[in-house]
């Protein structure tokens, strides 16, 4: 038997095309490389991981470190950032007045929901002071009766302003909508008396 199993082993070793039996010393080694290959990728996926979030495990070392740099820097960055908020909100203001046509120190008095249709009617208002008592425009007869019959109606859309803005949401916007049509047929009579046909 013994010599049976040399005599086999020597005819393989000398067949170039005959296949090896692995051993168990050669299967382990490979089952450790593969074993190795798969925590290497696991660790280069958990670190694109990390990369991608961009965070590391906050712990407590590091958040005293944290807490010690932002006391060290705030007081040093307040100041800017006070600056900062008062160009941006002098700028965030600019813009609200210039969408109402008003001066910026006259927001207040257009502030709230119906802000906008309270500045309408003041622009209106101050268009029909300047049609009555003009010398440049020569206000004819008509536009003098359009002013005098026009002002108490914008009173009562100013208080009507007023109203809707104690009303729930849906309601008030209603009240508003047919108040800005009001005001859109009050300004084209207005351009119209002005010689300006639309």
């Amino acid at each position: 038997m013994g010599l049976r199993r040399r005599s086999g082993d020597e005819a393989r070793s000398a067949d170039p095309t005959a296949t090896s039996v692995p051993d168990e010393e050669t299967a382990v080694p490979e089952k450790a490389k593969k074993d190795k290959e798969k925590g290497r990728r696991r660790k280069a996926k958990d670190h694109e991981v990390e990369v991608d979030h961009g965070r590391r495990p906050l712990t407590a070392a590091r958040a005293k470190r944290l807490i010690g740099v932002s006391k060290a820097v705030a007081p040093l960055l307040a100041p800017y950032a006070l600056a900062i908020a008062g160009v941006a909100r002098a700028r965030w203001d600019a813009h609200r007045a210039a969408r109402l046509g008003v001066d910026p120190g006259q927001l207040s008095a257009y502030a709230g929901p119906g802000g906008a249709l309270h500045a309408r009617l003041s622009h209106v208002a101050e268009a029909l002071n300047e049609l009555e008592s003009s010398s440049q425009l020569h206000p004819t007869p008509a536009a003098r009766t359009f002013a005098a019959e026009t002002r108490p109606r914008l009173a009562d859309l100013s208080v009507a302003v007023r109203a809707a803005e104690q009303m729930p949401s849906a309601r008030r916007r209603t009240a508003y909508r047919a108040i800005a049509g009001e005001l859109d047929r009050i300004e084209t009579d207005l351009l119209t008396h002005l010689g300006i046909t639309t």
